[in-house]
């Protein structure tokens, strides 16, 4: 989502925060849902979820370093004396590890389930690892992002050009997972949001994920149920 003539528009960095947050829930309901026997899993679901587990978290890894490496030298130029960065950042750098101990805690739920022991103690208790560490994860999201936009946005929206937001969201798009990010924000973007995207992106999009969502909603499907 590139800015409009009247200013850098926030609709796409929205939605990615909004995807973030709200997948990082979901599968921390999920992962509680298993650990206490409500649904039943299997080695096969639990390879999906930890495809998807992995591609969330590198998907926040990424969004967070584009904003340290190119959104915050962007906010440094243009309103330098508007807004201090630090405590941002350093979220950043507090994330990292906690997505580190995500990407370890579904790893040791897929080495359960292939070592047998789907449905017993062993399988609870992976599960129930990665309950909570999803939970601290989705946690520290919501008060980061809530903060940042309060903060942020104003600022981006008063002081930052077209051309360097444009350079940001390029950057941003750059290192992603078009086939799992592009599906999710059609997930979570409002209607009035979308509609945004679409006249936006053109043909493009609905091209492109005509031939996205099919993959993306069978592994959605896989991992979540349904």
């Amino acid at each position: 989502m590139t800015g409009s003539e009247t200013g850098p528009n926030l609709v796409g960095f929205r939605i990615n925060h909004r995807t973030m947050r709200a997948d990082t829930r979901r599968l921390a309901e999920l992962a509680d849902r298993v650990a206490t026997g409500q649904i039943g899993y299997d080695r096969r679901r639990a390879g999906a979820l930890r495809t998807y587990v992995r591609l969330l978290c590198d998907g926040i890894h990424h969004h967070h370093r584009m904003e340290d490496e190119v959104l915050w030298p962007v906010l440094e130029r243009s309103a330098a004396d508007e807004i201090d960065l630090r405590e941002l950042s350093d979220d950043h750098a507090s994330l990292d590890p906690v997505l580190d101990e995500a990407r370890a805690a579904v790893d040791d739920v897929v080495a359960v389930f292939a070592s047998g022991g789907a449905g017993g103690e062993r399988a609870r208790v992976a599960a129930g690892r990665l309950a909570t560490v999803l939970a601290h994860l989705r946690d520290l999201l919501d008060e980061h992002i809530e903060e940042e936009e309060r903060l942020v946005f104003p600022v981006i929206r008063r002081y930052v050009s077209v051309a360097d937001w444009n350079t940001v969201e390029r950057a941003v798009r750059k290192g992603g997972a078009l086939r799992f990010e592009l599906p999710r924000i059609e997930r979570y973007a409002q209607p009035d949001e979308w509609a945004e995207l679409k006249r936006t992106a053109g043909p493009v999009l609905r091209l492109t994920l005509a031939a996205l969502r099919p993959g993306f909603r069978r592994r959605e499907a896989r991992v979540f149920g349904g």
